[in-house]
């Protein structure tokens, strides 16, 4: 048999089989908490692989081979800095969220604060996770148009109504056992297949550094300021991003948060050197490949046997697809928790969920993640520089909110009005400062893709939050007691989707 028909043959089966865990998934979800977060019940393993699958995605998997097939072994500190971001938020603040027993980042800071305002992130975390869905979305179809030769826009279409289906009908229990599916798929293509093939194919690691320059096994080869790049953008945006809390809030104890989490974190690490040691051998026995992107597909058509590059292929649409349908629920989440409610005030409305029918609250759910998917795909499919929308929503994500959001998590003296005030100040020269470049920009990376509208705004926020915080009134002595209840786990009801209402609002 044709070895691209036994590759089509073998994702076919792999993507038929996502469809049947979308009805695994709906068996098991009862009520909004199963399907928002699996019920918050995921134990070690579960945990660990659907951590480890929803931040491995397209750019880390196919990029991270790209990157070490130009760069060499420095091509690992992207997956580096993501692996290192999510060890940091395991170890340090997994366990307090894991107790809070909320749904959302901006739940998170209307606890801790006492302030409505707050709520104004959840506008910022929509624009990131509907962005990120997009960009994996429209990652994937790369692979689909290798192995069936459809359009672009047919192999997007596809492809993101297959994660629409299964994350639609069964929510985070179906996208869980996805994830899971994904994770052993990854671990198999690229630890166990695609790196001893491909070192195989390239003599070893004595037949590579035979073949290519000793700067390509220096560590700091891709630029210190890249690395640094890298960890700022990635590490930091970790820490926040309302795609990897919502994992952390299915963990069933705060230690498997904690310990489940620094795992897939050393997984991840793993992961990233992996894929840079399969880029660089791949330099050695495919040299003419002229699109990064493109190694990681000709490696797994090329290097490998007859099946074993179908799983390969499999594993980078398994990358991708995990980080879509995990993005996907998380926007569907903070539109009805955070956006919907936030936006109708404005209007002296209040938004109220049937929480008492469990059945119908599910279906409104259901109807916000098929909505806001389908909207993803479309984004994928007609805006060419979806990446760009990505980078301004990551830099007001870190430049505009990490400020506020870590300090209400480490400083007891913060206050709700510093971090309104953080928020909009980081936000505002975030946004400023990406503008000034765009406009004096000579080259490519000199504007929206700058690293400065981060930095600046990063240390905007802080200076205001700390003033700020230290000139006005502590937080109200009530909101501080119901806030040190939850991290201390006294209290075990969850907090309504669309959060508190009983909140102090100054």
């Amino acid at each position: 048999m044709d070895s691209q028909i036994v590759n089509v043959v073998i994702v076919v089966a792999y993507l038929a089989a996502m469809l049947l865990f979308g009805w695994w998934g709906k068996s098991r979800t009862k009520n909004t908490s199963d399907f928002l977060v699996a019920g918050r019940r995921l134990g070690p393993f579960l945990y660990t692989g659907t951590m480890a699958a929803v931040v491995l995605g397209g750019a880390s998997t196919v990029g991270g081979v790209g990157l070490g097939y130009k760069w060499g072994i420095s091509g690992m500190w992207l997956v580096v800095a993501i692996g290192t971001g999510v060890l940091l938020l395991s170890l340090l603040f997994a366990p307090t969220l894991q107790k809070l027993k909320i749904y959302t980042v901006a739940q998170m800071l209307t606890l801790r604060y006492g302030v409505h305002a707050t709520k104004v992130s959840g506008i910022v975390m929509l624009a990131y996770t509907l962005m990120l869905c997009a960009t994996s979305t429209g990652a994937y179809a790369t692979i689909m148009v290798v192995l069936f030769g459809w359009e672009r826009w047919l192999s997007i279409a596809v492809g993101g109504a297959i994660v629409l289906i299964y994350s639609t009908v069964g929510g985070m229990w179906s996208i869980t056992l996805a994830d899971m599916a994904q994770f052993i798929i990854k671990t198999v293509g690229v630890f166990l297949l695609m790196l001893p093939f491909t070192l195989s194919a390239a003599g070893g690691l004595d037949g590579i550094r035979e073949r290519v320059d000793a700067e390509f096994f220096s560590f700091t080869g891709i630029g210190m300021q890249t690395i640094i790049t890298y960890f700022v953008v990635y590490t930091l945006g970790l820490l926040i991003g309302q795609d990897i809390w919502q994992r952390v809030f299915t963990a069933r104890t705060p230690k498997v948060a904690r310990w489940g989490g620094a795992t897939a974190g050393v997984y991840c690490i793993l992961y990233g050197a992996a894929g840079a040691l399969i880029g660089m051998a791949a330099s050695v026995a495919l040299p003419a490949i002229e699109i990064e992107d493109d190694v990681y597909a000709d490696v797994a058509m090329n290097l490998l046997p007859i099946g074993i590059g179908g799983i390969v292929l499999a594993a980078a649409v398994a990358a991708m697809m995990s980080t879509a349908s995990g993005c996907l629920i998380a926007a569907a989440t903070v539109a009805r928790a955070d956006v919907v409610p936030f936006v109708a005030s404005w209007f002296g409305k209040h938004v109220h969920y049937d929480h008492e029918n469990a059945e119908h609250d599910v279906a409104g759910n259901r109807w916000w993640v098929f909505g806001l998917g389908a909207v993803a795909i479309l984004l994928a499919i007609v805006v060419q520089d979806v990446v760009a929308a990505l980078t301004i929503a990551y830099d007001i994500l870190v430049g505009g909110l990490l400020v506020a959001i870590l300090g209400g998590l480490v400083w007891k003296r913060g206050t709700g009005l510093g971090a309104a005030w953080s928020m909009a100040a980081g936000t505002v020269v975030t946004l400023v400062t990406m503008i000034v470049l765009e406009i004096n920009a000579e080259e490519q990376y000199g504007g929206v893709y700058a690293n400065e509208p981060i930095y600046y705004g990063l240390i905007a926020s802080a200076v205001v939050y700390v003033v700020v915080s230290l000139l006005s009134r502590p937080t109200d002595a009530a909101v501080r007691l119901a806030w040190d209840r939850r991290v201390a786990g006294h209290a075990n009801e969850e907090l309504p989707v669309e959060g508190p209402d009983e909140v102090t609002t100054r």
